[in-house]
C-alpha cells in the first residue's frame, strides 16, 4: 500500500507538471494546427526518464519509493511515451532490432487505430 501513496502523489506532480509545460510550449508556438506542447513533453520527459534510470542503475541505495515515486508517479502521470522510449531503447541496446521495429510500429499503428476506434464507437452507437 505503501508504493501506492509514493505513486499517487508523483501522479500528481506529474500531471500537473504535464498540464502546465504543455500549455507553455502551446502558447509559445502560437500554434493551432501542431501539437507542440506534446510533443515537447514527450520529448522531455523522454529525456528525463533516461537520466533517472542511469541515476538509480548507478546508485544502489535508491529507495523502492523513490523509484515508484518518480518513475510510475511523476513520469507516469507527465508522460507514458518516455517509458515506451525507455523500453524501445532498452531493446535496441540489447541487439534486438527487429523487436525494437516491432514495438515502434505496433504503438505507432495500434495507438492510431485505438483512437480512431475511440472516436468512431460512440458515433455508432449513437447511430443504432
Amino acid at each position: 500500500m505503501g508504493n501506492l501513496v509514493w505513486i499517487g502523489m508523483g501522479g500528481f506532480v506529474g500531471a500537473v507538471l504535464r498540464y502546465l509545460t504543455n500549455n507553455l510550449f502551446q502558447n509559445i508556438t502560437r500554434s493551432t494546427g501542431f501539437p507542440y506542447g506534446t510533443l515537447i513533453v514527450n520529448i522531455i520527459g523522454s529525456f528525463i526518464i533516461g537520466l533517472l534510470f542511469f541515476y538509480f542503475e548507478s546508485n544502489s541505495s535508491i529507495a523502492p519509493q523513490t523509484k515508484a515515486f518518480a518513475l510510475v508517479g511523476v513520469m507516469g502521470a507527465f508522460t507514458t511515451f518516455s517509458t515506451f522510449s525507455n523500453e524501445t531503447f532498452a531493446l535496441f541496446q540489447g541487439g534486438e532490432v527487429m523487436r525494437t521495429m516491432m514495438n515502434m510500429g505496433a504503438h505507432g499503428l495500434l495507438g492510431l487505430l485505438a483512437v480512431w476506434s475511440g472516436r468512431m464507437l460512440p458515433v455508432l452507437i449513437s447511430k443504432q
